[in-house]
């Protein structure tokens, strides 16, 4: 018996392909739209105050005998805390998606390895899955610092009680150590 608490938490997101049922000769085409209940799984999953529309629309083809291609475009508006003053910021992200899965993607075999310059590229797996590439390409598109229109830091200043705070109209105290630690020249 399926038991529906341990389902995926993003089932409406997903759309896992099996490479192995993939037509060689022409491309898989997909069309993702969550609908509200996963938008707000995705939501919670990224940190976002919401995820209010999200379209990820594209094909996986074939590259060769063994590898993969997946191309796609990305559509979402997303909601997330102001930095400064923690209000809604909305955000419309458009942007491309590429994947190639590579059948022969070879192994590190250091400690230690350099990511590649290239990272559009993932080993190929059983199944591609278009579902999770565009919570990925999604996470990655996100603004890092949203920023309300006009909200900007404000100067704070600290000092002890009766002395007043350091500004660059004032010199600096440790300038005039500097100074007094310069060799003095011959005057002559």
């Amino acid at each position: 018996m399926h038991d529906p608490s341990q389902a995926s938490p993003l089932p409406r997101a997903s759309l896992p392909l099996r490479v192995a049922d993939l037509p060689p000769r022409r491309p898989t085409r997909f069309h993702l739209r969550p609908d509200p209940e996963a938008r707000t799984a995705i939501a919670a999953e990224l940190g976002l105050s919401a995820l209010r529309k999200l379209d990820f629309v594209g094909e996986v083809s074939a590259a060769g005998q063994q590898d993969w291609h997946l191309n796609g475009h990305l559509g979402a508006t997303v909601v997330q805390p102001c930095v400064i003053t923690a209000d809604p910021v909305v955000t419309r992200i458009e942007t491309e998606v590429t994947r190639h899965f590579l059948h022969d993607l070879p192994e590190p075999t250091e400690h230690e390895v350099e990511m590649p310059e290239d990272e559009t590229i993932e080993k190929l797996g059983n199944v591609i899955d278009p579902g999770a590439v565009m919570i990925e390409a999604l996470a990655l598109a996100l603004p890092d610092y949203p920023r309300k229109p006009g909200a900007e830091l404000g100067t704070e200043e600290f000092a002890p009680p009766g002395a007043a705070p350091l500004d660059d109209s004032r010199p600096n105290p440790f300038a005039a150590l500097a100074a007094l630690k310069r060799p003095k020249r011959d005057e002559g």
